[in-house]
Parts: C-alpha cells; structure tokens; sequence
C-alpha cells in the first residue's frame, strides 16, 4: 500500500557498483527531505543493498536490457512530490519519471517549467562528484567522500581471506583468467586464505581461476551471494582483487584494502578516492575503449600479473595498508593518484 507521507522517487535502475557510487547523493537526498519516504527505481536485486546505506526507505523494482531505462509502471497512488534522474542525463530517463506527474523533477536534462536551466552535464567527472554536483545545482548538500556503509550485521564467511573476483558484467572489464590464477599462487605462498567468489553465471570462470591456481585449497563462493553475506565477505577480507565492478566499490564503502584493475575506463572517472591509502588503483592509459565490450580491453591486458601481486603484497603484508576508516595518503599506480 502506498505511503501517506510524501515521496521522493530516484531513478538509478543500474547495478551494485552504480548504486554504490550513488550513495553519496542518495545520502544528500536523504537528508534534505527528512520527512519523505524515499523511493529507488532499481533492479529487485538490490534491494538489500538500496536498505544497507540507509539512505533508502523502500526499493521501486525496475530494470531494463542494456542499462537501459526502464518503465516506472510499478509506481502506485499519488504522484511523487520530488523525482531525481540518477540514471543518466537523457530526455528518456527524464521522460519517465516526467509520465508520473511530480510536482519537480531534479535532473541534467529538460528543466520543469517554470524552472532555472538544468546543471551542465560534464563527461569529465567522476561517477560519485557527477550526482553531487547535480543535487548541489538543486540547493541540496551531498558530500561525494561520503562513501562507506555500516558494518554487516553478520559474520564473514572467510574473515581474513585474500578475496579475488575476476569477472565483470561486459568482457571488456575481465582481466584473463590465467593472470588471476597466478596472482592466487603468490598469495598462497604467504600462507593467507583465498576465496574466489562471482557473479550469477560466473560460476565457470571462478572454477576455471580456482583450479588454475593448482594448489587445491582455494576457495569458491560463486553463483551470485546473497548481498548480505557478500557484503561480510568483503568487509572481513584482507585485501579485495577484482575488475572494475560491484566488489571493488564494496571494498571502498567498507575500506577493505583493494587492489584494482582498470580498462577501458579510468579511474579518475570511477575508482577509489584518491587519497585513502587502502586502494590501489592499476591503469594504463590509452584510446577511448567500450566498457560493455565483447573482448578484453587492451589497456587492462597491459596490466601484468607482477604488478597485481606487488601490490596485493603491499596490504597484506606487516605495515601494509589495512582495514579501517582512517585513510590519508595517496596511492595510485601507472599514471593513476
């Protein structure tokens, strides 16, 4: 049954990663209307992770094919007070939430009438300053360092394990497989845990990586975690090795130690914050590529398996940098600070 008190309705119908480097904004949003519920038009799939930043009342289900933007016919009663475009700076993502009548759109595109000119959508920036900026435009404080979430409620399955993820939604985003095997060799051989986890349908490729470690003793957690136990999983771990994907956001709001591998986007445009020493961001510079490509990107297949493993070993190791909330000095790797 719809709320009686009035609602504000974000539209960030995207993935874990995308929800997560929403939270600054989403947070801002939170506290500039204290008294409405607020709404995420997202995927049912995170629906526990839209409730773990409690900057979310209630979860809107809503997804389409190829991050596309998808229809808000689930929307029940009156029409929102407030609707904010987190998706994208489209007319069609504006169109949508403009179909269920709010009395005022926040968005990068099609001012309401009556309105000031929307904000200047800018490619250059990054993906958690882009949404603040835009909420900053409207008079709403959102601060985009605001990133890390409260501790899980439960234990971790691994606590003190190396966690290694190596796929990701598009090809273009996985480093091979074979890499990652031989970076889980070098951990091995300093005694610590691994666990390789992945994704729904990943379960092939996080066998394929366990197994060509050879050591036997390497652990998969793979068909796609329940959000709470991934989320426990993460915040226990030693040092997370992934793709730029969901994990790696989650190692940042939990400021687990991570290490990872960029391309064909940059970090400056999607990695850790730059000044906290717990994340290492691996990039090298090149042309333009597609992240929702069907082969890996030649900018992460520069990335050598030495350099994963240097930097995997520099947290895990005594003095290392580790778990906490108190980062300050930068890190950064080829070219990315």
């Amino acid at each position: 049954m719809p709320s009686s008190r009035p609602r504000v309705l974000v539209l960030r119908a995207l993935g874990l990663g995308d929800l997560l480097a929403a939270v600054p904004a989403l947070r801002g949003v939170r506290r500039a209307f204290p008294r409405h519920e607020i709404v995420l038009a997202a995927p049912s799939s995170l629906r526990d992770a839209a409730l773990a930043t409690e900057a979310v009342d209630t979860l809107l289900p809503a997804s389409a094919p190829r991050r596309g933007v998808p229809e808000l016919t689930g929307w029940q009663g009156a029409p929102p007070d407030v609707a904010i475009d987190l998706h994208g700076n489209g007319s069609e993502s504006h169109g949508a939430l403009a179909a269920l009548g709010p009395r005022r759109i926040l968005s990068y595109s099609c001012p309401s009438p009556g309105a000031a000119a929307p904000p200047v959508w800018r490619g250059e920036d990054h993906e958690r300053e882009r949404w603040c900026r835009l909420l900053k435009a409207y008079g709403i404080e959102a601060d985009p360092r605001d990133v890390l979430l409260p501790s899980p409620p439960g234990p971790s399955p691994a606590p003190g394990a190396v966690v290694v993820h190596p796929g990701a939604e598009a090809a273009a985003r996985r480093w091979p497989a074979g890499r990652f095997a031989t970076v889980i060799r070098a951990v091995l051989a300093t005694g610590r845990r691994v666990v390789v986890t992945g994704g729904p349908g990943e379960e092939a490729l996080a066998s394929a990586v366990a197994d060509a470690a050879g050591d036997g003793t390497v652990e998969v957690l793979s068909g796609g975690l329940p959000f709470a136990e991934l989320s426990a999983l993460v915040a226990g771990a030693a040092c997370l090795v992934s793709g730029d994907t969901g994990p790696a956001h989650l190692a940042v709001a939990h400021g687990t130690p991570s290490v990872t591998l960029f391309g064909p986007v940059a970090p400056r445009l999607w990695g850790p914050p730059p000044e906290d020493p717990r994340h290492t961001a691996l990039w090298y510079p090149g042309p333009p590529g597609d992240p929702h490509g069907t082969t890996a990107d030649p900018s992460l297949l520069r990335i050598g398996a030495g350099e994963v493993i240097a930097s995997v070993l520099a947290h895990i190791r005594p003095g290392g940098a580790t778990g906490g909330r108190d980062g300050s000095r930068p890190v950064g790797a080829n070219g990315c600070a």
